[in-house]
């Protein structure tokens, strides 16, 4: 399990230093830039991250059938080829949703100069969600068939071509037009395109992923493949809005307390989404692993590999909330300076917003570890209506109340997150422990017979 995981981990927190480059060089265009950059990245890694749950879930189909086998290259080449279908057609969507950026800025009462700056960004950065999405599932190819380093390999290439591009595009460096924010988006969507490239490079460079072929007759449907990712993916997509929507509601609340409780709750909330993308890649490998042993029929192996990742993906998060309870200054050093005159209250509502993070994070760690090895089992559907009740009835409606009909203001908000959280990993890790009363483990073919002679 670790194996497997650290690179997907370090894959993800990489992917995090692509969005932080962008957003460092745009703050150097000022105020307005800056504000409608982080409105827009909010809006649009939303719904990516959440479109790569529709995508992801090749892994799941490509381990299963590596478990089974039998007919492993016509099932795995069928597979990718209709993720990567389906990435393209996610991604055109996504692309034209974003040409409405400015309405749906207005929408949500933003000012409208930076709801204009937003539109004109997003218009551009729209056109990216096709390649990143595609490397999505090029990511999960090569991961579920054992070559999860080279997903971190990738990665890394983009950190340093993405910081190239935007010194290059946003500032007129190297002989390039200086465009600003439009640069950034274009930066953006080329460094996609190199990750793609990249990826194809590796995989024919590579006996074992070259010999699936799975760029051969890319024209050629396999319908039943791509309703299979739909109907598996779908619900995983959902999930992820649940669970996005509410802290994205949470940063709308905060504003309407305060600016310094806002500042603290942005950089609260950063931290703890870095240190969210461990368990998070221990969720991807845990659905790669789980899935190899739910194809080969190993309920003992489904196990093992499960309750790995669920020690692996909280065993890290209880360091992290030992960080966060005892070295708050430290971490938030990361960004500013805690000790300026001028931070003091940020950093006050910062510090305790993070005693409030510490604790869930052994519960964020959970639910997403648990999620991921119920994806192997190919069990999305119930664990998305546990997700979307957890976070929108106890969550949210505890948000609004110790956030707005008590003293608690921003305090009551992050312990609104916090039973959402405790809410939701409860019902995952529920489900889990009850996998073979709910039948969500395949009988193996032994047990069967032992079954029938009983």
């Amino acid at each position: 399990m670790l194996a497997l995981a650290w690179p997907l981990a370090a894959a993800n927190l990489l992917q995090m230093m692509v969005w932080a480059i962008d957003v460092m060089f745009i703050a150097r265009l000022g105020t307005v830039p800056l504000a409608a950059a982080s409105l827009s990245f909010a809006l649009f890694g939303t719904i990516m991250w959440a479109m790569t749950g529709l995508t992801g879930m090749v892994s799941a189909l490509i381990a299963a059938a590596l478990g089974r086998g039998t007919g492993v290259l016509r099932e795995v080449r069928r597979a990718t080829r209709m993720a990567l279908w389906l990435a393209v057609v996610s991604g055109l969507v996504l692309a034209l949703a974003m040409l409405k950026g400015e309405a749906f800025m207005l929408l949500t009462g933003q000012e409208r100069k930076i709801s204009a700056v937003a539109g004109d960004f997003l218009a551009v950065l729209g056109w990216a969600a096709i390649p990143m999405l595609i490397c999505n599932v090029l990511r999960s190819y090569v991961s579920a068939l054992g070559r999860p380093v080279f997903a971190t390999l990738v990665v890394g290439v983009q950190v340093a071509f993405a910081a190239l591009g935007n010194y290059a595009l946003v500032f007129g460096e190297l002989g390039m037009p200086a465009l600003g924010m439009t640069g950034s988006a274009i930066a953006s969507s080329i460094t996609a395109w190199l990750g793609v490239l990249a990826y194809v490079a590796l995989i024919y460079s590579d006996r074992k992923l070259r010999a699936f072929r799975i760029f051969g007759r890319w024209w050629s449907p396999d319908w039943s493949y791509f309703r299979r990712l739909i109907v598996l993916g779908a619900p995983v997509t959902l999930t992820i809005v649940a669970e996005g929507g509410l802290f994205n509601s949470a940063a709308f609340m905060m504003g309407r307390i305060g600016a310094p409780e806002l500042g603290g709750h942005t950089l609260a909330l950063q931290l703890a989404a870095f240190a969210f993308q461990v368990p998070f890649g221990v969720a991807q490998a845990a659905t790669i692993r789980v899935g190899y042993y739910y194809g080969s029929g190993d309920g003992t192996g489904i196990a093992r590999a499960g309750w790995s990742a669920i020690a692996v993906g909280t065993g890290f998060m209880a360091t992290t909330a030992a960080a966060m309870l005892f070295a708050p200054e430290f971490l938030l050093h990361l960004y500013i300076d805690p000790r300026a005159p001028e931070n003091a209250a940020m950093v006050g509502f910062a510090i305790a917003y993070l005693r409030v993070a510490a604790g869930f994070q052994l519960f964020d760690g959970l639910q997403a570890v648990a999620a991921g090895s119920l994806r192997g089992l190919q069990d999305t559907r119930v664990p998305m209506w546990v997700a979307v009740l957890g976070y929108w009835v106890p969550g949210l409606a505890t948000m609004l109340w110790l956030g707005f009909a008590t003293p608690l203001e921003g305090l009551g908000i992050w312990i609104g997150l916090l039973v959402g959280l405790v809410f939701v990993s409860g019902g995952l890790i529920s489900r889990w422990l009850m996998r073979g009363r709910l039948g969500l483990v395949p009988v193996h073919e032994s047990e069967k017979k032992l079954r029938a002679i009983a």
